[in-house]
């Protein structure tokens, strides 16, 4: 009995001893379920936001494609408008003594007498005040004025200048816009200045306006003898 009595003693001091060693194991596992616990919300948390992300890039995309504005290319009538503004036109007005040669903006054009077949005697001040028909593009006929008789020469300062029928042409500075024709007839720097008809021969009549294609007569705009001088 002692015996036994000892053994149950020891067996309960093994108890007493081993409690506190049961205890701790808890209080680990304890620790390491709160410990699993927190990152959770972590590792769910990243996926969220690769997704989240993916779904911005996706729309994104989309809405940068559907922002992107077509191209186009120029309609075929600006081309149009812009070859034409690029070209001269020699063209034809009706006058009291017959057509005319115009520009392609309805302003007169003339030749002068003391020129040479495609040679040009006009230059300094007789230039200024007869400025010539320079050559801008292809130089293109329009209703009576011949496509053949057309040409251009290049005068001493470089620049081409539109020829019809070997003359020279030149435009008046008397002259404020279309359909005005007040330097015919003028005598200024020693010869006379004519107006020219669509078959090359000069205009000798009296002429002080004339109808653009398209529109009206204007009012004389005064006497071309007080304008310019003589050399």
């Amino acid at each position: 009995m002692a015996h036994f009595t000892m053994r149950a003693e020891n067996s309960s001091d093994i108890r007493t001893q081993q409690s506190p060693c049961r205890r701790k194991p808890g209080k680990a596992q304890g620790t390491k379920s709160r410990v699993a616990r927190i990152p959770v919300p972590v590792r769910v948390g990243v996926p969220l936001a690769a997704a989240t992300l993916l779904a911005a890039a996706c729309s994104s995309g989309t809405s940068s494609s559907a922002a992107t504005p077509a191209t186009s290319s120029p309609a075929a009538g600006n081309s149009g408008n812009a070859a034409a503004a690029s070209s001269t036109v020699i063209s034809s007005a009706s006058s009291s003594s017959g057509p005319v040669l115009i520009n392609g903006s309805g302003r007169a054009v003339y030749v002068w007498a003391k020129d040479t077949k495609d040679m040009s005697a006009c230059t300094g001040a007789c230039a200024s005040a007869w400025p010539p028909v320079q050559a801008t593009g292809k130089v293109t006929a329009a209703l009576s004025a011949v496509s053949s008789d057309l040409g251009t020469i290049t005068r001493s300062d470089g620049t081409k200048q539109v020829t019809y029928d070997g003359h020279p042409l030149y435009y008046f500075s008397g002259d404020s816009g279309a359909g005005q024709a007040n330097g015919q007839g003028s005598d200024n720097f020693g010869a006379e200045w004519w107006l020219v008809a669509p078959s090359g021969t000069d205009v000798t009549a009296s002429v002080t306006s004339f109808t653009p294609s398209g529109g009206s007569t204007p009012a004389p705009a005064g006497s071309s003898s007080s304008s310019g001088g003589s050399s």
